[in-house]
């Protein structure tokens, strides 16, 4: 039996995807990437916000037309976890739906899909164990999952339902993905879960990200090491001065602080207050000079007053960051701020949306303007079809899908996971220009 899959969503959505062509693969089952040629199609949905949902639901109605095909389609994943009883009601084209941790029943699942049927599980609390991935042909960029579920328990998220309470991976089960991954090419670890910085307290009684990092610095053939969602109130000084000593360790570090008023964050549930943010951003700032931080920011939470927004800007604007992104509050079915009082109306949601975007555009480009002149490592992942010689790349400080590239030149022949030296000539709001240094 031959799969497709397409997944939508967060690295964590297809990370699960490469988990589940594992265990397929394992199981006798041929992956494809030519849809035509499939038995079965494996959707694997976004559930997290309405706009992600909205995005699933419409990949799903427009691959039901390969039904009159006689292929089979599955859904799977967060959205499927969230709502698999009205899914089953609205799409009966659908033969199975499955949620989040059902992979490894689908190699059996498969064998009877003339039987439509929903199985979506509770695996709250269950370890998480050796996985089989299939990788990319070239997987010089790969994400490593480090724990799944979380315990902040937010009142705008629906995670810790979709996904559980948080579990880590056991260290050597880790290290031992790693390894894998570099005998295969990879040379950026991109560390994953709900909460990086809480990784190993379920396991060991401590927090445990120090410890790991370093561990994984010890792998010859990895370059870069990125750390991705860290919690602001856990980057302790341990931390920090791993990421500082330690040269694989990419001087990045994502911090999704979703507001800055006190008001706003305590609705929210958030353990971080004003001044621990500021604190722990001037500490990040004075210890590793070369940081570059992104964040998150969450806009129209419900309550949230012209003041508290103004405070938000005036903070944006202030601390500068390097890397920066908001969306709009979205209510969520089942999580307490869709109960709250004081709903934002959608369309100061976008006004302010687009104010903090717009102050951050000019931020981004005063940043890639203070890397004119300077020669970066550049990380090279595709071609540039528009000019000769040209080529697209990533530095250190930008994550792959989210951040910004880096369009140079170089006379030689490079393919996708090179590494070199690039010297930055121009530089605009999210993109660099330059060339090879000789």
């Amino acid at each position: 039996m031959i799969i497709y899959f397409t997944t939508l969503g967060c690295p964590k959505n297809f990370n699960d995807t490469e988990v589940a062509k594992g265990i397929l693969v394992e199981n006798s089952y041929t992956i494809t990437d030519d849809i035509e040629e499939a038995d079965v199609i494996v959707v694997n949905t976004c559930g997290f916000i309405n706009d992600a949902k909205v995005e699933s639901i419409n990949q799903i109605i427009q691959l039901m037309p390969y039904k009159e095909e006689g292929k089979k389609l599955v859904v799977s994943g967060c959205l499927t976890k969230r709502y698999a009883k009205e899914l089953m009601e609205e799409m009966p084209e659908v033969d199975l739906f499955i949620g989040v941790n059902e992979y490894a029943k689908l190699p059996e699942l498969l064998k009877d899909l003339d039987n439509r049927k929903a199985l979506v599980e509770e695996w709250d609390g269950c370890p998480l164990g050796a996985e089989p991935r299939k990788y990319d042909d070239n997987p010089y960029s790969a994400t490593l999952k480090i724990a799944e579920g979380c315990n902040n328990r937010c009142t705008y998220c629906a995670i810790p339902d979709i996904r559980g309470g948080f579990r880590s991976k056991p260290m050597d089960l880790i290290i031992e993905e790693a390894k894998l991954l570099a005998d295969k090419g990879c040379k950026e670890l991109i560390l994953i879960a709900q909460d990086l910085t809480l990784y190993g307290y379920d396991l060991y009684g401590e927090y445990k990200l120090s410890d790991l990092v370093r561990q994984l610095a010890k792998i010859d053939k990895i370059k870069w090491i990125r750390l991705m969602y860290c919690y602001e109130d856990r980057i302790n000084d341990e931390l920090i001065k791993t990421i500082k000593e330690e040269a694989k360790v990419c001087k990045y570090l994502d911090i999704p602080i979703q507001h800055i008023s006190n008001g706003v964050l305590k609705a929210m549930h958030r353990r971080s207050t004003s001044d621990s943010i500021k604190t722990t951003l001037a500490k990040l700032r004075k210890e590793i000079p070369d940081i570059n931080i992104r964040t998150t920011l969450i806009i129209g939470f419900p309550g949230e007053s012209e003041e508290d927004f103004e405070e938000l800007l005036d903070f944006v604007e202030d601390e500068k960051f390097e890397r920066l992104g908001c969306f709009a509050y979205s209510m969520e079915d089942n999580t307490p701020a869709a109960k709250m009082e004081k709903q934002i109306d959608e369309d100061v949601k976008q006004e302010r949306v687009d104010a903090i975007m717009r102050r951050q555009l000019d931020i981004s480009l005063e940043h890639n303007k203070e890397k004119i002149g300077r020669v970066l490592d550049v990380l090279v992942e595709e071609v540039d079809d528009t000019k000769d010689n040209s080529y697209i790349g990533r530095t250190q400080y930008d994550a792959p899908e989210i951040d910004n590239s880096v369009i140079f030149t170089s006379l030689r022949a490079l393919k996708a996971g090179d590494f070199l030296r690039v010297r930055i000539i121009d530089a605009f709001d999210y993109d660099l220009v330059g060339t090879e240094e000789a």
